[in-house]
């Protein structure tokens, strides 16, 4: 959840470390640390508060020194204070580290630490971390890197580190499981990140830690990989990095959130460029492609996920069954594990990830491969854990999402989804040609609807005036616009803090009418494919207890535009491809009541982009 960087070489690491917080605070914002070593001294600088709140207080060190490590934190173990604020030091101040990860069995370490005399400063599990490593270099004689490897050997839990030993400044060890870590390789210099943006100016050539693999980083050296288990000698494999500075800037939008849904319709073009080739009547997918006959002969499908991701899954199961006519599960990846799932070798397992890291859904990954089902991952991020874990899958090209609440990759993962089920209903025979072909065309249409569904913004600030200050909402849709409902209902508790449900509309009967009085605003989707009729009766129950009805409807729309408040139209689609353009106004909705409530719109309270721990 957290954010960790690093720098070694001839530059100053002030700039590059701080710049490098800014970029990963989506990971998390309650506090913020660096640490700089200029040869003879550590200069230690952390805060309570924002990356913005560190580089204020960093004026009171030297920021002198070509090494530096720095963190910004989602807390976990301890409350949010400078205390609490990576890094952390070792009992004699010689080792320095930073942690992304938790470390259940820090309390028996910490006990055993303590009589031998070690003394705590903070309520952190990485401060226990950091004085064990010191314990054992003391009573093994051992070097920092066979330290650190037989330090994790004794530990349990996740974790990214960067620790480094003043006494041989020419070097920085890292270490990696369950949570993400890059290594930025330049010329005689090296980069460390939880992921590629902080470096990105600097060198497009990374390599990305596997699980249980730690890396000495080393001046002058080649990196040296080893397996943190058995001491076995690993290879490192350098990516060349795909990613540029301009997808990872703001771009002259206010907000990184505004930016990305803008984004939309270029992301779902990206998406399926190469894959979709509607004149040709074909979709080209590698993943697929080779393991046709997994999909074709699962005797079912299970979707794992979680938050929007989730809510992409539930979408993915209407199309599925409607479409390919192979039923569908759609599972809390948080609660997969734990319920001890009946899971067969005719199952797949389809995994979907914005981060590729989220620690949920691998831990379902590898209990599904335990028990031999195929595993499909859907990710945006290129060599991440759940690519690697996966034994197939599809990216997404939504480009890097820096928004904590997710949006381009919402729709960037339906997109993916339903190129995957239309290929499968075509190889089962479930298409003719010409209803292939139909599909194939309105799906290609898609990005410039999504482009004209945005042109409604203006309208959908108007009416976020009105109800900005509501303090309970709720989101109502029927068949695959269910899901957007609480894909909408969810975007606005996380960014403006206003209580939120979502429903299928027919439920509304079945308890949540009892709350509707002209004081709650009900956001309606009501379009002309899918359930028109019934969801018109609901707007007019609503109506009937004087609730406030804003209505998303099929532009031309007339009898809803009779009963509701207010109404935001979208243009025409095929039934299965409505959530693309429904989820549009919700999303700028959410954004504009966060504003105008003076919400802090890209880094939302308690909230991380990339959940890395359970």
């Amino acid at each position: 959840m957290c954010g960790i960087v690093g720098y070694i070489g001839h530059r100053d690491a002030f700039p590059i470390v701080i710049k490098g917080l800014q970029r990963l605070e989506y990971r998390g914002y309650d506090s913020a640390g660096i640490a700089l070593f200029d040869g003879n001294n550590i200069n230690l600088s952390k805060t309570k508060g924002k990356v913005e709140d560190l580089k204020d207080k960093s004026k009171e060190i030297s920021l002198a020194g070509t090494l530096g490590i720095g963190h910004t934190r989602w807390a976990t173990h301890g409350v949010p204070n400078d205390v609490n604020s990576h890094p952390h030091y070792s009992n004699s101040g010689d080792l320095v580290i930073i942690h992304n990860g938790i470390i259940e069995n820090y309390e028996s370490i910490k006990k055993a630490l303590q009589n031998r005399d070690y003394t705590f400063k903070s309520d952190t599990d990485t401060e226990v971390l950091v004085n064990l490593i010191e314990e054992v270099q003391k009573t093994e004689g051992v070097k920092l890197g066979k330290a650190v490897q037989i330090a994790l050997n004794q530990v349990v839990g996740a974790y990214a580190i960067a620790v480094f030993d003043k006494k041989k400044p020419d070097e920085i060890v890292v270490a990696k499981l369950g949570s993400p870590l890059a290594i930025g390789v330049g010329e005689d210099e090296f980069f460390i990140a939880s992921d590629a943006s902080p470096f990105i100016e600097f060198t497009n050539n990374a390599i990305y830690l596997e699980d249980e693999e730690m890396a000495i980083v080393r001046l002058g050296k080649e990196i040296k990989l080893r397996k943190i288990k058995n001491d076995a000698v690993a290879y490192p494999n350098i990516l060349e990095l795909q990613m540029n500075l301009e997808e990872i800037e703001k771009g002259g939008y206010d907000h990184f959130m505004l930016k990305e849904i803008y984004e939309q319709p270029r992301a779902i073009m990206d998406t399926y460029r190469g894959r979709l080739l509607a004149d040709q009547g074909i979709i080209r997918m590698a993943g697929i492609d080779q393991n046709i006959e997994k999909f074709v002969n699962a005797n079912r499908i299970i979707i794992v996920a979680c938050g929007t991701s989730w809510h992409a899954g539930l979408v993915a199961e209407y199309i599925f069954e409607d479409l390919a006519r192979i039923p569908v599960e759609v599972e809390y990846a948080s609660e997969f594990r734990y319920r001890n799932p009946v899971i067969t070798d005719k199952d797949v397992l389809i995994a979907i990830s914005q981060s590729g890291e989220t620690a949920d859904t691998l831990a379902a990954i590898k209990l599904a491969k335990e028990k031999g089902a195929f595993v499909f991952g859907v990710c945006n991020v290129v060599g991440s854990s759940i690519a690697r874990e996966s034994d197939a899958g599809a990216y997404t090209h939504a480009g890097p999402e820096i928004g904590v609440a997710s949006t381009k990759a919402f729709t960037t993962q339906i997109t993916v989804l339903t190129l995957i089920a239309l290929k499968l209903a075509k190889e089962k025979g479930e298409f003719s040609g010409s209803k292939f072909h139909e599909y194939l065309t309105e799906l290609e249409t898609i990005p410039a609807k999504v482009e004209k569904a945005l042109k409604s913004n203006d309208l959908v600030e108007t009416v976020a005036e009105v109800y900005k200050d509501s303090t309970n909402c709720l989101y109502l849709g029927r068949g695959y616009n269910f899901p957007v409902a609480l894909e909408g209902a969810l975007k606005l508790k996380e960014i403006s803090y206003i209580h939120a449900e979502g429903y299928p509309a027919a439920e509304m009967k079945h308890g949540p009418i009892a709350l509707i009085d002209e004081q709650m605003p009900v956001f309606v989707i009501a379009t002309k494919k899918g359930h028109y009729e019934k969801v018109v009766s609901n707007i007019q129950e609503i109506k009937s207890r004087k609730g406030k009805i804003i209505a998303i409807v099929t532009e031309g729309d007339v009898q809803v535009k009779e009963l509701a408040d207010h109404v935001i139209e979208i243009p025409e689609t095929l039934e299965s491809l409505t959530p693309l353009l429904t989820t549009i106004p919700l999303q700028l909705l959410s954004y504009h009541i966060a504003v105008m409530r003076n919400c802090n719109v890209d880094q939302p309270r308690n909230l991380a982009k990339s959940v890395t721990v359970e």
